[in-house]
């Protein structure tokens, strides 16, 4: 295993499996994400406007790096309908080689998206 400092997981719930699957499609599309897992249902429970709600929702949960935060957050608040979407991250503390490498090899823009690679922080601790 190695240890790692710039791989997330990254929640964002949404209201139907349709939304789910947009947000993660348009993630993956512009590299901001390696993988996006859709759980098609969830049951929340929360506190919205002074009252206590329920809601069948749709979790997704994205495997990055903290180079693509700021974008995947811009993207999922432009592209999600409700007025204050989830996005919760989570650090890792590391896992296998191959599949770190492979996070950061996917997320990696494309040449001539911005004319530069995503430059991160590859300190392991």
């Amino acid at each position: 295993m190695r240890h790692t400092r710039h791989h997330v997981v990254v929640l964002v719930t949404a209201p139907d499996i349709k939304v789910a699957k947009a947000l993660a499609g348009a993630a993956l599309e512009a590299r901001l994400a390696a993988c996006a897992n859709v759980v098609p249902k969830v049951e929340s429970f929360f506190w919205w406007e002074d009252k206590l709600q329920k809601a069948d929702e749709a979790q997704v949960i994205f495997k990055t790096t903290t180079a693509r935060l700021a974008e995947l957050e811009k993207l999922i608040n432009e592209k999600h309908p409700y007025d204050t979407p989830e996005f919760l991250v989570m650090p890792t503390l590391g896992g296998s080689e191959e599949y770190l490498d492979w996070i950061d090899a996917s997320t990696r823009p494309a040449t001539g998206d911005d004319g530069e690679e995503a430059k991160e922080d590859n300190a392991e601790g």
